[in-house]
């Protein structure tokens, strides 16, 4: 297994530098009008004029931080600074607080609205920037959204968070994170991406904070800056959150009969749209609900968690297929079963499974994990222009009706997947 590990660490190192990042330097980079083009369609046609997504801006900015605070190329660090930069400068709300949904292509506020998926995403990418750099207004800039969130999402009445709010923090009728999504006020998906930032800025301030206090930082490439001065009540605002979120996804969102992750709820927590099982949520979902508990160091907390974590992992199987890959979601009430293999479930299936192994010993957690891996290496890696396909069909034929870099489309769960898999062995 060593060796097996030692290749496949080479290979996610081989396709993060060559083939995933060079992608979004190359291609994406808008110099012109600032930041990076909102859209590169499926035939890799670039539509310059594209609207610029908060979700894709800031998972630029977490990708290339933290590649820069693993491998320290200055290219990455470049890269990471134009996203911080622009992110500050055009997409958060001088007036309001918040980041908007989108911008125009020359960077002027487009759809205005404030979904709270997106502030998650903004603290995500800020916290990473801080933590790779040790800069101030990074973090300062991903305290001001922590407080966003829990000002204006946090349900004080029923826990956890809303979806969206108008841009002046108003009630909004829409909810919807897209348009594939039921309209609730509450969801699966804004948790797992609340708790993902969440749990990376309490790391951040735990490190900032001292060093040797935070026993889940990275093996390889820590920054670790000891000139930011963080208050202890900072700290353990943001860590209550974290401990928070556990407890929501433990006793609120998990299905106690299925396993599975329950995907739409009304605001008290009644179960909304049907009976929906997303597999690459469930096996997303494992690894960051552990990492969470693992980052807040809470034996009792863990001891709870790690049970949760394989009984979710287990539940996602069901999504797998023989081949190693992993289909995206089914709706059990009509039958309908979305048997496309997109390409950031298959980033997730790697990860989850690895998860498993590395703390649990799983050595068929492992093989999965390696199965999933040869099925990105042999259909979604786009060897000729760079980055992912989007998916696969069902029947093997390349899915190219979606885009190939866009809204949507962003350098995260395969970067991240490449990251995690070089840190953690």
């Amino acid at each position: 297994m060593n060796e097996q590990i030692t290749i496949l660490k080479q290979e996610v190192h081989d396709v993060l530098t060559q083939n995933i990042l060079p992608f979004w330097l190359d291609k994406m980079t808008d110099r012109e009008h600032g930041g990076f083009y909102g859209r590169i369609d499926g035939h890799m046609q670039l539509h310059p004029e594209a609207e610029k997504g908060a979700i894709l801006n800031a998972r630029i900015l977490w990708s290339f931080s933290a590649a820069y605070r693993v491998l320290r190329k200055p290219e990455y660090l470049e890269a990471a600074t134009r996203a911080k930069d622009y992110i500050i400068d055009h997409f958060i709300d001088k007036e309001y607080g918040g980041v908007f949904w989108s911008l125009d292509y020359k960077g002027q506020p487009l759809d205005t609205k404030k979904q709270f998926y997106a502030i998650g995403f903004a603290i995500y990418g800020l916290s990473e920037y801080a933590r790779a750099t040790g800069d101030r207004e990074a973090l300062d800039y991903a305290l001001q959204l922590f407080d966003c969130i829990e000002e204006h999402a946090f349900d004080q009445e029923y826990n956890g968070y809303i979806e969206a709010t108008t841009r002046d923090w108003q009630p909004i009728a829409d909810m919807r994170l897209s348009d594939l999504d039921a309209n609730y006020p509450k969801s699966q998906n804004t948790h797992l991406h609340i708790i993902e930032p969440y749990t990376n800025l309490y790391r951040c301030l735990k490190e900032f904070q001292a060093p040797t206090s935070c026993s889940y930082v990275p093996a390889i490439g820590a920054i670790l800056p000891i000139d930011i001065a963080v208050s202890q009540q900072t700290v353990d605002r943001v860590g209550a959150s974290v401990r928070n979120l556990i407890r929501i996804f433990t006793d609120r969102i998990l299905n106690p009969e299925t396993h599975h992750l329950d995907l739409f709820f009304e605001k008290d927590w009644t179960r909304g749209a049907g009976h929906l099982e997303s597999y690459g949520h469930d096996i997303e979902c494992s690894w960051l609900m552990h990492e969470a508990a693992l980052v807040l160091g809470d034996q009792q907390m863990l001891e709870k968690v790690e049970p949760i974590v394989r009984m979710v992992a287990k539940a996602s199987e069901k999504g797998l297929r023989p081949d190693g890959s992993m289909i995206h979601e089914a709706n059990l009430d009509t039958g309908h079963r979305d048997d496309d293999l997109h390409w950031w479930v298959q980033a997730e299936n790697v990860v989850g499974w690895a998860n498993l192994y590395q703390h649990f010993g799983d050595e068929d957690a492992l093989q999965k994990a390696l199965n999933g891996w040869n099925y990105i290496k042999q259909n979604l890696i786009d060897y000729a222009d760079g980055e992912w396909y989007w998916s696969r069909r069902p029947d093997g034929t390349l899915n190219l009706d979606d885009d190939h870099a866009g809204f949507w489309k962003c350098p995260y769960h395969n970067s991240r997947m490449c990251l995690e898999l070089m840190e953690r062995f």
